[in-house]
């Protein structure tokens, strides 16, 4: 299992949370997405067999919302 933290640009209301942890704990692979609000930041447990860092981002993208910068991590 790996986690990835992922600084989005600012978040400007909570239902920013739902939108983004909705997509990511539907992606296959996820284990956990959590996001930060005050951070503007999510942190997403994976299993990197069935996705990867690229395919997060490009989900959290396709709902509109801009990545500045991930971080991998693991645990």
């Amino acid at each position: 299992m790996k986690t990835i933290r992922i600084q989005l640009e600012e978040l400007t209301c909570p239902s920013c949370i739902k939108k983004i942890e909705g997509v990511l704990n539907k992606t296959e692979g996820v284990q956990t997405a959590k996001v930060l609000f005050n951070l503007s930041r999510v942190r997403v447990s994976y299993d990197e067999t069935k996705t990867d860092p690229e395919t997060l981002i490009d989900r959290i993208e396709q709902v509109g919302y801009s990545v500045l910068s991930p971080k991998r991590s693991t645990i």
